[in-house]
């Protein structure tokens, strides 16, 4: 029965398990926003926008503290966490996007081929990873 919550068992007294998050409802409702270490969110914001990324949000608890901010590139975002257990340094995020010469060129780069991708890695200021592609379709 559609809207209906799974019980404990099925009419055949079989016991099924109860549907995990994200099961129930749209699927187009959820996402993943990795969440990157920083020490400074502004200069974060700045190395980021050479990747076409902009701020969108910024929250603080209160003057002084550390922030949390949001950027994004289209329908991509990344959450950047000037807060110490956040996230662990040297994380990798991969970015596919169209263009990745142009990448290439703005960071100063080589472009290397591998048999999915033609790809650049990158490293933020605070030693994050990004592994920028092209796919080869």
């Amino acid at each position: 029965m559609a809207g209906r919550a799974p019980s404990a068992q099925d009419p055949a007294g079989t016991p099924s398990r109860p549907a995990p998050a994200g099961e129930t409802g749209d699927p187009g409702d959820a996402e993943a926003v990795p969440v990157l270490r920083v020490a400074d969110t502004a200069a974060a914001v700045s190395w980021y926008g050479r990747l076409g990324f902009v701020k969108r949000w910024e929250h603080r608890f209160e003057p002084g503290l550390p922030a949390f901010t949001e950027i994004a590139r289209g329908s991509v975002k990344l959450f950047l966490s000037e807060h110490t257990g956040d996230a662990r340094p040297d994380t990798l995020v991969y970015l596919r996007v169209g263009d990745v010469d142009a990448v290439a060129r703005e960071f100063g780069v080589p472009v290397t081929a591998a048999p999915w991708a033609r790809e650049v890695e990158l490293h933020d200021p605070d030693g994050n990873r990004l592994r920028v592609g092209t796919p080869l379709e």
